[in-house]
């Protein structure tokens, strides 16, 4: 690991730690995220942890660019991964079925797939949770298996219903609400992701793994889940 300082504005730092995507990284960057709120402290206004990077934005009045600098430094000195097991794991069901994720065989054909087996495929892994971002609660996933990796769609669709749970090449997300998006849809979990009246806090954190498990239409609408198909976009 290399780490490398780059200024993203006059009160921001990004820490490059790694330049690939892996599984791996989120031990450092996970310890890189709690060594530099203590050494910040009072000093931060906000830190983003993501795949490779973190973004440390800083209060001016209370720390220079040099400082701010130096700060980093300190944090960053003889870091050691955390243990990754501390993080959550989250079962989500999920009612796979064309109506509501019009790719699913679409993405079974293009690996050379059942349907099924492309299902199991998605639901062997526990997904590591790199980074939230796009939309409250939305976290970008993985590592799906290469051979179901799928493009993301030429053309986004303008309307992605909450809780639809899609592939965009080796990514796996789900949708916290409804939104624009160009993910390859297969399915829609009932789970909410951000509830701010109830909760106050997205439900995934980076650091998180996520389970995706297959359940039946009953279930699905037994809990509450929305079955309004969903339109096909090429």
């Amino acid at each position: 690991m290399e780490i490398r300082i780059e200024t993203a504005a006059m009160d921001a730092l990004m820490v490059r730690l790694f330049d690939a995507i892996d599984e791996a990284n989120m031990a450092w960057v996970i310890a890189a995220d709690q060594a530099l709120r203590k050494t910040f402290g009072a000093a931060l206004i906000d830190l983003v942890p993501s795949y490779t990077t973190l973004l440390v934005h800083y209060d001016c009045q209370q720390a220079t660019h040099t400082e701010a600098l130096q700060l980093i430094n300190k944090a960053l000195s003889g870091l050691t991964p955390v243990d990754t097991q501390a993080g959550e794991l989250h079962d989500i069901p999920v009612w796979y079925d064309e109506s509501v994720g019009p790719e699913l065989p679409k993405v079974a054909q293009r690996a050379g797939l059942s349907v099924d087996e492309l299902i199991e495929q998605h639901c062997q892994h526990d997904y590591c949770v790199f980074a939230l971002g796009f939309a409250p609660g939305y976290g970008f996933m993985g590592l799906v298996d290469e051979a179901i990796a799928t493009p993301r769609l030429k053309t986004p669709r303008s309307k992605v219903a909450a809780g639809s749970v899609g592939i965009a090449d080796r990514q796996t997300a789900i949708y916290p609400l409804l939104s624009p998006g160009g993910w390859n849809i297969l399915g829609r979990t009932n789970v909410a992701l951000f509830e701010h009246a109830k909760r106050g806090e997205p439900l995934l954190r980076p650091g998180d793994k996520v389970r995706f498990r297959a359940i039946s239409r009953d279930e699905f609408e037994a809990d509450g889940g929305d079955t309004t198909p969903m339109e096909e976009r090429s």
